[in-house]
């Protein structure tokens, strides 16, 4: 770790700490999902306020003065060895949905993830309950963030709702594609589908239920997908499991409202009290609020307004000062 003088806004000078970081992530780039893109947001960030970032799926065993580690389980062969090798180190550990709502309850390998971090990670507040008490304090809430998109043109002839999840069973991907085929006959609902297929048959899944109301369009560059939510009506996030779904920042980002599933996930980013919530896997529910969007302007204006209310927690500036805040801290 090297300390470097830098001018401070009061005319006087002081000294940086910076590290050497490795970052340990599960899906590089390739990969188009969520923890891909944190991993990315967190390198850009980290490097802008001056430390050297090297990121892997695992940690190669150079020297570094602190490891920064996505998903407790997965990530839990590079979190061990580096405890090992520096033992005095500081070791961060940020937690997936996965990891959060089901991998720490039963995952031996998560558990001991935990237990050697010298920080955890959520991604909304309604994460930390969910850890085991005596993880808490050293657990800290770094919201995600997306940049503010300009307004799009939304199709005029039909109510465009996109879906942005891939073919997993955590995101109850075909629930939307559901919910289509019940709308009246008269609704002008299309869903597009954004994502590719994570498991065996989910593809073949996906073309069986093609129809005029539902289409897939699979795997997206990360813009072009983010593009398609600007161009939509309404955002359905209808995940069984969310650690803090990046794709409501992008939507919220863009100004498009979300449906979501009433999961823990959703709520801390949404709100408690936000409108637009179903019960997990409940095809009426949602058909229902898809409805009530389409048809009740009122309704879908206050959907709007709720999440333009939420949108200043997810700026990129926000969780660039959370993540440097987050690295300053160390001991």
């Amino acid at each position: 770790m090297t300390d470097f003088l830098f001018a401070m806004g009061n005319g006087r000078l002081g000294y940086i700490a910076v590290m050497r970081i490795a970052l340990v992530t599960p899906f590089l780039p390739a990969a188009r999902n969520g923890n891909a893109h944190t991993a990315v947001r967190w390198r850009r960030f980290l490097r802008q306020a001056g430390h050297a970032v090297a990121m892997a799926r695992e940690w190669d065993g150079r020297p570094a003065d602190a490891l920064l580690a996505l998903h407790a389980r997965r990530s839990h062969a590079s979190i061990a060895q580096f405890a090992r090798v520096y033992p005095e180190r500081p070791l961060l550990v940020v937690l997936t949905g996965t990891d959060v709502y089901r991998d720490i309850q039963f995952d031996a390998d998560a558990r001991h993830s935990l237990a050697l971090a010298t920080r955890l990670v959520v991604l909304q507040d309604m994460a930390v309950a969910e850890l085991p008490p005596e993880y808490r304090a050293k657990t800290r809430v770094v919201t995600q963030s997306a940049p503010t998109l300009k307004p799009a043109p939304r199709p005029v002839r039909s109510f465009a709702v996109c879906v942005v999840a891939h073919l997993r069973d955590e995101k109850d991907p075909f629930l939307a594609a559901q919910a289509a085929q019940s709308l009246p006959a008269a609704s002008r609902v299309r869903v597009l589908h954004v994502g590719g297929p994570l498991q065996e048959g989910m593809a073949a899944k996906a073309l069986a239920l093609e129809s005029p109301r539902w289409h897939w369009l699979g795997a997206l560059p990360h813009g072009v997908a983010r593009q398609q939510i600007a161009r939509s009506h309404l955002l359905v996030v209808s995940s069984r499991m969310e650690g803090g779904a990046n794709v409501i920042c992008e939507a919220c980002a863009a100004g498009t409202p979300v449906l979501a599933t009433r999961i823990s996930g959703n709520l801390g980013m949404l709100g408690a009290d936000y409108a637009g919530y179903f019960p997990v896997g409940d095809a009426a529910a949602l058909a229902e609020l898809m409805d009530r969007c389409e048809t009740d302007s009122a309704f879908l204006a206050n959907l709007k307004h709720q999440c333009a209310a939420r949108a200043p927690l997810f700026t990129p500036e926000r969780e660039a000062a959370a993540v440097r805040a987050l690295i300053e801290e160390l001991p």
